[in-house]
Order: C-alpha cells, then structure tokens, then sequence
C-alpha cells in the first residue's frame, strides 16, 4: 500500500487520522483494523497515555440502556455495547462482573418515574424486576425505599484497562497511537487532511475522525466545519465511602427526565471500594477537575454560546441543587442519606472528580443522544458522554463504517498535499 492508502497515490501518513485516545478514539481505531485490514490508521492523543479524561475518570459501570429513550443511539448502543463490553472484557481477562444494580425511590412522587423505567426497560429489551420494600432489603440491607427495581444486566469494570487494551490490540494489527501529539491546525482539502501538532509535527491522512471529547467541537471548527453545538463542561464530584460494607453492589435514585444526569448514587467498583456520586456542576475550564482549575478562555466562550445562558435559566433550580452539594459536605451527605440513612458526613473521604462533555444546543437543549455528523472526508463525533464508555465498540464500529465510506473518494494529486494553516490550538 502506498502512502496515500489503498487508491494508490502519494504522500499521506495514513489512510484515517484519528484525533482523541479516549475509548471512543481507540474503539474506532480498532474496529478500522478488523473492518477493514490493511487500513493505515494513526490515532494522535495530547495526553502521554491512554483514557486521561472522561474515559478513565468515571465509576466504571457498564450500564443497561434502561434510562434511554426507545430506538434512540443510546439505547442501542447501551444494550449492545453491554453485552459486547463483558464479553471483550472476559476474553482479554480484563476485571469486570456482571453485578445488576437498584434503582430506589425514596419518595412517593417518584413512583411514576420509576414505573416509567420499568416500561422502557421492556421496550429495550432489559432484565427488569419490580420491587417492594422487603424485597430492596434482600438485595441491600441498609438501603431504605418505597419501591425499587432490580436491572440484572449491569455491570463494572475498568474502563482504563480496557482502553488500553483497544490501543494495545488495534496496534498489533497495525495501527500507530501517538500520545503527547496535541492537535494545533488542520488544513482539509478535496483529497485529504493535514494536522499540525503543537510540537510541529504534520500528519497527513486521507480521512478525519474526531473523538476529541471535551475539545471536539473546537478540532470540528478548527476542521473548518460549524458543529452547531458547543462542549458544556460539567465536572462529577466523588467520593469513597470509608465504610465499603455498607453497600454489596450497586445502587441509584430515580433520575429527573428533564435532566441527562443520574444523580448521586453508590457503585462498588472492581477493586471493591464503593464510589459515591456524582454531582453535576458546571466547571471553570474544559479540564477543570477542581473549583480552583480556570481556564479564561475556556469559561469566556462557554459563556459566550447564547445557549449556555438557556440552559442555565432552565435548569437553575436543579443547577442550584447540584452548586449546594458541591460546596458543602453536609448538603451531599444528606442526599447519599436519602438512600442509605447510616451514612455520617465522616463516612465520605474525597475523591478524584470528573468531567461531562456535554453537548449543548444553540437553543439551550442538552443534547440526549449521541451525536455524529459528517462533513468532506470528516466524521465528528460531538456528544459522546455517559454510557458512551458502555456503547464503546458499537460507537467505534460505526464511526468505522462511515470512515470507511469516505475512502472511496479519489486521492489526491501526486505531489499536491495539503498543508495545516495557522489556528488556535485545540487538544484531543
């Protein structure tokens, strides 16, 4: 194969250019290996490893698809990518259980919301049982409900791990991660892309993926392409319960359907600590894993993107809720305790938080789905939080297939390659 790929012209580093190593980044690159062998494929990550941000900062649950609307990506991808997940999981002796989790309510106005759960549930096709009080008990018996449900196919595992076994097994069979290569410009031309990296490295390919997460609207402008949408970063604040037994598996409230975010809940992860949260708060910078990490210019354009402002005068009281927990230790306390009354503000040592990247519309919508869109020889991926980790190797294997259709386009020119022009930096 030459090096502009399988059309047989010249001077391209590889046939897809793929920007992000997080799992959605890797799982691409490894379903472009078996969908198609032979494809050169170079992944350019900014971090020196794999699975640095949303990828290896979450609880580590391999989720159900129950909270999904019907037909929708996240549904599918949810259940499948499931399934996929333990099964990828065992063959590569990778820590993971299939635990089932609860889903509690503490009130009786959630009761709907609950029923309603179990409803879609059934439409997608999810192991679901009803529960009364009693029954809660069997499965946690310090957890206190009105009525719950028991969803058997969730599960944990170590989403770092099995990044880094996508990269490590996508490499056996050819292809090249990059890390410490954060993206500066990008230059798109009819045959091809060229990017620029801040150490000044250029690498030219035929087709361009973005699974750049947190910053993959700003590598989509730097594309020259409007996302229509702009990342809204929401940092998850955690903490580790000091007293793990008090909880066996894994349990959660019911969620607001108005709202993309599940609430604080209790996870026991593979390595037997039990995590706690997490709560919803905006954060000050696209990595901003703390109230002290700022970013200006990251929070000047998040405030900047009139939908920003419509979210926020839509979802105040709920923003306020979330803002409250986060500054005070005894406001989050009281809400773990709605589930599990023994817990004391002493039970809950902090720990590391991380950050949502999520989409928001012009018009203030949070984005409720996954969110690919396709430009010249160009796939974005633009709204890819939670369960993306879950749905991970569907996600890649269709972002695969539409890279893939964009080869078929003519190569360039012999001797014309284009070259990234001057923009601001943007990482992966």
């Amino acid at each position: 194969m030459s090096a502009y790929g399988s059309q047989g012209g010249r001077g391209f580093d590889c046939d897809v250019l793929v920007i992000g190593g997080g799992i959605v980044g890797l799982s691409t690159a490894y379903a472009l290996t078996r969908a198609a062998p032979g494809t050169r494929v170079v992944v350019l990550e900014k971090e020196d490893g794999p699975a640095r941000h949303q990828t290896g900062r979450n609880s580590g649950v391999i989720h159900s698809g129950i909270y999904y609307r019907p037909g929708s990506l996240k549904a599918r991808y949810a259940v499948r990518g499931a399934a996929e997940m333990v099964k990828f999981c065992a063959e590569y002796g990778l820590p993971h259980e299939v635990t089932g989790k609860l889903i509690v309510a503490t009130g009786r106005a959630e009761l709907p919301r609950l029923h309603a759960l179990v409803q879609r549930g059934r439409e997608n096709g999810i192991p679901v049982r009803e529960l009364g009080p009693a029954q809660i008990a069997e499965y946690e018996p310090r957890v206190r409900g009105l009525a719950g449900i028991h969803v058997g196919s969730t599960g944990i595992c170590d989403y770092g791990a099995v990044a880094a076994q996508l990269a490590e097994s996508a490499g056996a069979c050819g292809a090249e991660v990059r890390y410490g290569a954060e993206v500066a410009a990008v230059d798109r031309r009819p045959w091809g892309v060229a990017v620029r990296t801040t150490a000044g490295a250029v690498v030219r390919g035929r087709v361009l993926v973005n699974c750049a997460g947190l910053h993959c609207d700003r590598v989509a402008r730097l594309a020259g392409d409007d996302p229509g949408m702009r990342i809204v970063p929401f940092r998850g604040e955690y903490y580790a319960l000091a007293r793990p037994g008090l909880v066996r598996g894994l349990v959660y409230p019911v969620p607001d359907p108005a709202f993309p975010f599940l609430g604080v809940h209790l996870t026991r992860g593979v390595d037997g600590g039990v995590h706690v949260g997490p709560n919803a708060v905006p954060a000050l910078g696209r990595e901003g894993y703390d109230w002290s990490v700022v970013r200006p210019r990251e929070l000047a354009a998040t405030l900047a993107w009139p939908g920003s402002w419509r979210t926020a005068r839509r979802h105040w009281r709920y923003g306020a809720g979330e803002l409250h927990r986060s500054l005070s230790k005894r406001a989050f306390t009281e809400a773990v305790r709605r589930l599990l009354p023994e817990v004391a503000e002493a039970d809950l040592r902090p720990a590391p938080a991380g950050v949502r990247a999520q989409a928001v519309l012009r018009d203030g919508t949070l984005a409720d789905d996954f969110l690919l869109r396709e430009a010249h020889r160009t796939v974005h991926v633009l709204n890819a939080p939670s369960p993306a980790a879950t749905a991970s190797l569907p996600i890649g294997r269709e972002v695969a297939r539409r890279a893939l259709l964009h080869l078929d386009r003519p190569a360039a020119p012999a001797g014309d390659r284009p070259r990234p022009h001057p923009s601001p930096a943007a990482g992966p």
